[in-house]
């Protein structure tokens, strides 16, 4: 497609090539400052003793300013290295040490002198983590359900939670300083002699020393820019050093007046929310909307040039690219490419107030964010586009240019579904336009909303069928795990198999919400993010940090694994046992025990196979599973989370579907099942047909999903959709794609849609050589990853994705 973005200018080029060169180290600078500041304050309150751990991380942590760039602030010792968050769990990392460098994907290296560091430092962690609280505050019921792994929840006790974006239109424009003397006016009027109020203060005292140590954080940086200008040779960089320094030591402690003070005060603060915390998520918002008037005044003023500007937006998605993220190797494969999900939004609409009409937020910066991370062409940051039916057509004929490119971006999420979704909820009108992607497809007003929006557990839809046509029983092991309503084999009709699935599924809901109840109660205990929460609306009027209920909004969902297969199974139980009775009760009970082994076994597979599936717009399909879904939302709507009643509007559960790589995973765990998917096959991703099954193109894909009680499925309905870069050469096929998204958005009441632009035989050649690849980046959910990181599971599983034709 030529140069239609441009290219990067040529030191972002250079910095862009070393760290595509760097190799993912293991850090242990925050491990051993944070373990010495929990040891000498274990008598503090949590809000003080979490403010003292960031103020020292970043008093002590190493800085460092690349030769290349023009914003300063890392994450760790190195660019891409991934900090050890001891605070959370400890024993995955001393278990693996000696792997880190030989996993079949995410490989991370270590020296053995950090390996050394982090088993000296680990008794102290024994039995003091987040992880070992949150296993012993499981009940035995629902421990069991975590340890089978029918239900996934390894990630909330294992990191931060993160999975929001706080108000940085409101940082950008009071500065630090501001939250300050906000947090120390509301600390000198408390009344002490109530209790509620000595814990508030607290919190307060924490805002106070956490500000103070971000603006300090920001001065260390000035101070080392002012120190290298002065043995700088280059009188073009000496200059550049100088004006960091100069605005470094003015934000993010006061407010940004241009442009290029904006971008580092915002990535400042990003960055310090990052070491503050390791839960992934953490998302830019509406980028395009709170740094227009900074971009828009230095235009007219002649401070900075299109093309400048776009030099440092590409500067910061290389900074949000060095952020890296370790996982244990069991919660890494449900997350396979380390990805970080840091999402940025543009577009979608304006609401000026209640009374007003909206009108298209689309301005020059959507578009120069657009052609930015066109020309950067890495996996961070995770872009995604608000579609409405008055959308900028240039603005989304640009879209489709940068889906050309293959990288996955942009994802497309719609505000025809999204906003009614937010508004039947109790989400004020002017905040539920002002919504945002965070993390993958899941969607918060930025600065008002609790965390967890998604992605509290993964609940295994496959697994939960076969073990209620088993009784009750799990499968591979043996256990009893609830009551059920009777084996498969003496069921009489499809009657009985909605009947087993109800009471199953309501039950697993259940425990769903048990665990995460767990989790929660941990960490609200245990941890507290002091400066996220600060960050956030009303935690600082209510004197309650984001645990403890101090978001204006608190929603959150669970996610359901294998959509796809739960309607295929429904289907083909349904068709070839209880109507054609092609297969009885018992055979296809043993066939599944078997694998589908033998001539016997792959008779009935195929009968199994061809019973009508999902993705082909059948009703026969579509409806069955729409029918099981609403049982599972239905239970889940009787729920609460634990901020329930302690301030935030909300605090109930809706269901999502942005599974990430989990299907990967639950599918290795899980047994044959009724839609001819053998034992250990990846499950289907997200909301997305099984591989192969959709057989009559995009249009049919997008109806089927349609049919998905969408409106419901708050947390995301996650759709991938893969073509090859043939089906996009021509303006004709071109056109034909932004037809489909009106049709899916505007007709159809799609959420999400996202596009792997990517053969076959690309995919293959790369596993085969690797190093003529090293640039690939697809998507794999609701992110992309560079392919040669991926597992070789997961690489197979985007491989056997159905290559659509439009």
């Amino acid at each position: 497609m030529g140069n239609y973005f441009g290219n990067l200018t040529s030191r972002m080029s250079r910095f862009r090539l070393e760290l595509l060169n760097a190799k993912p180290q293991v850090c242990v600078e925050r491990a051993k400052i944070t373990t010495d500041i929990y040891r000498e304050n274990m008598d503090q309150p949590l809000a003080i003793r979490r403010a003292l751990m960031l103020k020292n991380v970043l008093e002590k942590m190493s800085i460092y300013i690349e030769d290349e760039t023009l914003i300063v602030g890392n994450q760790a010792a190195s660019n891409r290295s991934a900090p050890i968050f001891p605070e959370y769990a400890m024993d995955w990392v001393i278990d693996e040490l000696d792997k880190f460098d030989k996993r079949d994907g995410d490989r991370f290296y270590i020296t053995e002198e950090n390996k050394e560091a982090l088993r000296t430092m680990a008794p102290f962690w024994e039995h003091n983590t987040v992880k070992d609280r949150g296993l012993a505050a499981m009940p035995a019921s629902a421990r069991v359900f975590y340890d089978l792994g029918i239900i996934k929840a390894e990630g909330n006790i294992t990191s931060g939670d993160a999975h929001l974006a706080v108000d940085y239109k409101r940082m950008l424009a009071e500065g630090l300083l501001e939250y300050k003397r906000r947090a120390e006016e509301k600390l000198n009027s408390l009344d002490l002699t109530d209790y509620k109020n000595l814990h508030k203060s607290y919190f307060y005292r924490g805002i106070i020393i956490t500000m103070d140590a971000v603006v300090a954080f920001a001065k260390r940086y000035a101070d080392l820019a002012a120190t290298m200008a002065e043995t700088e040779k280059n009188d073009d960089r000496r200059k550049e050093l100088l004006e960091m320094a100069r605005i470094l030591t003015k934000v993010p402690a006061h407010g940004a007046e241009t442009f290029y003070e904006a971008v580092q005060a915002l990535w400042l603060v990003h960055l310090v929310l990052q070491i503050e915390s390791n839960g992934h998520s953490l998302s830019y918002g509406r980028m395009d909307q709170y740094l227009y008037p900074y971009y828009q005044k230095d235009i007219d003023a002649a401070r900075i040039t299109e093309e400048a500007a776009c030099e440092l937006l590409t500067n910061l998605w290389m900074k949000t690219f060095t952020i890296n993220k370790i996982r244990s190797w069991s919660h890494t494969r449900f997350s396979a490419g380390s990805p970080l999900y840091q999402n940025v939004t543009i577009g979608g609409q304006i609401l000026e107030s209640d009374s007003a009409a909206p009108h298209d937020a689309v301005n020059p910066l959507s578009f120069l964010i657009l052609k930015s991370v066109a020309r950067t062409k890495l996996p961070q940051p995770n872009l995604t586009v608000r579609y409405h039916q008055k959308l900028d057509p240039q603005f989304l004929k640009d879209c489709i240019e940068v889906v050309r490119l293959g990288f996955g971006m942009p994802a497309f999420n719609s505000d025809e579904i999204i906003i009614p979704s937010f508004l039947e909820k109790g989400v004020a009108k002017l905040d539920a336009y002002n919504y945002s992607a965070i993390g993958c497809v899941e969607v918060a007003v930025p600065g008002k909303w609790g965390y967890r929006v998604t992605g509290m557990s993964f609940l295994n839809f496959p697994k939960s069928l076969l073990i209620a046509m088993n009784d009750g029983i799990d499968i591979e092991s043996g256990k009893k795990v609830c009551e059920g309503i009777g084996h498969f084999t003496s069921w009489k009709s499809y009657d009985d198999v909605k009947k087993a699935w109800d009471k199953i599924i309501r039950e697993f809901t259940r425990q769903c919400v048990i665990i995460d109840s767990c989790a929660d109660t941990v960490l609200e205990r245990d941890t507290a993010d002091i400066f996220c929460s600060a960050l956030c609306d009303d935690c600082i009027e209510r004197g309650l940090n984001l645990k403890e209920g101090g978001a204006v909004y608190d929603f959150i969902s669970d996610l359901q694994v294998g959509i796809a297969n739960l309607a295929d199974s429904l289907a083909a139980v349904k068709k070839c046992v209880f109507e054609d009775k092609s297969i009885g009760t018992k055979e296809l009970w043993d066939a599944l025990q078997n694998n589908f082994a033998g001539n016997e076994g792959e008779r009935i597979r195929k009968l199994l196979i061809a019973a009508p599936k999902y993705g082909n717009d059948d009703d026969y399909v579509d409806l069955l599973v729409r029918e099981a879904y609403d049982v599972y939302i239905d239970e889940m709507k009787k729920y609460h989370n634990t901020r329930y009643g302690r301030g935030p509007i909300g605090g109930i559960y809706y269901a999502g579907t942005s599974s990430i790589s989990a299907n990967v995973p639950q599918g290795a765990g899980t047994t044959a099942t009724p839609d001819g998917r053998k034992a250990g096959e990846p499950l289907a991703e997200g909301c997305s047909p099984s591989h192969s099954m959709d057989r009559h193109g995009p249009t049919a894909v997008f109806k089927s999903v349609s049919k998905l009680p969408t409106s419901e499925i708050t947390g995301g309905v996650l759709l991938n959709q893969k073509v090859t870069p043939a089906m996009l050469e021509t303006e004709e096929n071109r056109e034909k794609l932004i037809f489909l998204l009106h049709a899916f958005f505007a007709r159809l009441g799609g959420f999400h849609v996202q596009f792997n632009v990517v053969s076959r035989e690309t995919l293959l050649d790369a596993q085969i050589n690797p190093e003529k690849h090293r640039d690939l980046i697809v998507r794999v959910a609701g992110y992309s990853a560079f392919f040669n990181v991926l597992s070789r599971q997961t690489q197979d599983d985007i491989i056997e994705r159905t290559e659509q034709i439009i």
